[in-house]
């Protein structure tokens, strides 16, 4: 049986969303996997970018639902590497997937768990400087 090629791009910034968007749309399968809950990366917290200043969430939104409805992307969020084995052209890669406590298939994104969950805690989207529950949605285009 023969292997089919696939990338794995670690980190969902907007450098991991492009190179994932560009390899897909190339026909590969992509393994996209980001340690936090959601994609996006520093550039989800910025309000312009540099040097044309322009709008952060509408360069990087659109990217996000690219990702999302690709077929050959698959995203692993709250997920780590633990280890790469093999060589080039054949590696073997674990990848440690954290609980969500939220069961993904019936999850609508409506943000109701998150008004329920007694749990509070500092918010590192914001830097800590407010609070959170426990169970989220970091930022509004997540």
């Amino acid at each position: 049986m023969a292997k089919k090629p696939a990338a794995l791009i670690i980190g969902a910034g907007i450098a991991g969303i492009q190179a994932a968007l560009d390899i897909a749309n190339a026909g590969f399968q992509v393994y996209l996997v980001e340690r936090e809950p959601s994609i996006g990366g520093h550039m989800a917290q910025l309000d312009k970018t540099f040097p044309t200043l322009d709008c952060s969430s509408c360069i990087l939104t659109p990217k996000m639902v690219d990702v999302a409805r690709n077929p050959n992307i698959t995203l692993l969020t709250l997920s780590e590497v633990v280890s790469v084995e093999g060589e080039a052209g054949d590696f073997r890669v674990r990848i440690h997937r954290k609980p969500r406590y939220v069961d993904e298939t019936k999850c609508t994104a409506c943000g109701d768990c998150a008004k329920e969950c007694p749990v509070i805690v500092p918010n590192e989207f914001d830097l800590e400087v407010g609070m959170r529950h426990a169970t989220y949605i970091p930022f509004p285009q997540a």
